[in-house]
């Protein structure tokens, strides 16, 4: 069960037509797979002929739950048009790239699409390669290059049939909805926000849609529902996904295990993990040196200027051992990247009005450092010292 429910976890569905195999595994599994994410997590799934889809609406949104393709509000606008024209197409059914313009031209909210615009062709096509990687079309014949770099040419799709299925759908009237937020406190009101069975699922929630669960963040009685019924929930995680649960002071994480497989995770393969991981040492340092004080909840306010002192001393030790995209930044360029990536991994919180960054508990979870040249060339030396006794 454990692949089956990872599989859900991971990915916005599996198809029958590009994973026939795993689509009949999780089937198989599905009434034991549908107690767990029902039951724990208030997660429904859908299963038809053509995919299994677990839906996911996290209780709390975060900056990295957007759809990281899209780089601009249009890119959205053009997606969502999208969907109401393939709402009318049969599955199979074919169609060419200039229908499509011609129909976002017309239902395009606010001012139409020029399409002379090569910033509007391209953000057309990002829309478009989106959907195809999502299985929402298929690109049966042409490319969209040559519509994106001069405005012509055609290319012809396939509507697969799925994209009626991308949506959530709602069991309550949301016409009335003025503020964001309302979405998020629908999937609650059927059964009631003090109700034991809404606190269960939105823990289950925030431990797995979410790098890490704040005492800060949320209502006061979700963490003490970690706290009292802990280690209840460690043995399940445990079983079902192979996971650990370390609970704190004022955070709480899901801890993956050698075969565990939930989607991106931190440390990861990447330079900017590894910086990441020299910032969060840094600010450890600070805080065992009494020059960061933690609060009661285990976070840490300061200004925006002693924010960017610690990127830059942070920067001056990493220099040395960045790969060049990463040197060639400026400390401007390099601010935002680490601003960037950190407030993905749910690592700070801006406070513009205020001029202040709140730096969050995951980081005094994680530390790292590059090894200074003396290591390195041991650590070398070491590796074909090996290498030659293999051999």
């Amino acid at each position: 069960m454990q692949e089956e429910l990872e599989a859900l976890l991971n990915q916005r569905w599996i198809t029958k037509r590009q994973n026939k195999k795993l689509y009949y595994q999780i089937r198989d599994q599905l009434g034991e797979i549908r107690k767990f994410t029902t039951e724990k997590m208030g997660c429904s799934i859908l299963e038809n002929s053509l995919l299994v889809k677990m839906d996911k609406i996290p209780v709390q949104p975060q900056p990295f739950m957007g759809i990281r393709e899209f780089a601009s509000r249009e890119e959205y606008a053009f997606f969502c048009v999208l969907l109401m024209f393939l709402e009318d197409k049969d599955p199979g059914e074919q169609f060419i790239l200039s229908q499509l313009t011609e129909y976002v031209k017309t239902h395009m909210p606010g001012a139409a699409p020029d399409w002379t615009s090569y910033t509007q062709r391209r953000r057309l096509i990002r829309v478009l390669r989106y959907a195809d990687k999502q299985e929402i079309l298929a690109v049966t014949d042409g490319s969209d290059e040559v519509f994106m770099n001069g405005g012509e040419g055609e290319v012809l799709y396939e509507n697969t049939g799925i994209s009626r299925y991308f949506m959530r759908n709602f069991t309550v009237d949301i016409m009335h909805y003025t503020r964001p937020e309302q979405f998020f406190q629908s999937q609650w009101q059927e059964m009631g926000e003090d109700r034991g069975i809404a606190r269960r699922h939105r823990v289950y929630n925030r431990l797995l849609f979410s790098p890490g669960v704040y005492k800060s963040e949320g209502i006061p009685e979700d963490f003490e529902y970690l706290k009292n019924y802990g280690r209840r929930m460690e043995n399940e995680l445990e079983e079902k996904l192979g996971c650990r649960l370390d609970i704190h002071k004022g955070s709480a994480y899901l801890i993956e295990g050698e075969d565990s497989r939930l989607g991106e995770t931190l440390p990861g393969h990447t330079v900017a993990s590894d910086c990441l991981l020299v910032i969060s040492r840094l600010i450890r340092e600070k805080v065992g040196q009494g020059n960061l004080q933690l609060r009661e909840d285990e976070t840490i306010l300061v200004d925006q200027l002693a924010f960017e002192g610690l990127l830059r001393e942070a920067r001056e030790q990493c220099l040395p051992s960045l790969t060049k995209n990463y040197r060639d930044m400026t400390e401007g360029e390099w601010f935002r990247a680490m601003e960037e990536n950190m407030e993905q991994w749910t690592m700070l919180q801006k406070i513009p009005e205020q001029r202040q960054i709140l730096l969050m508990p995951i980081l005094g979870k994680i530390e790292g450092r590059y090894p200074d040249s003396g290591e390195a060339l041991e650590q070398t030396n070491r590796r074909k010292r090996r290498k030659r006794r293999k051999a």
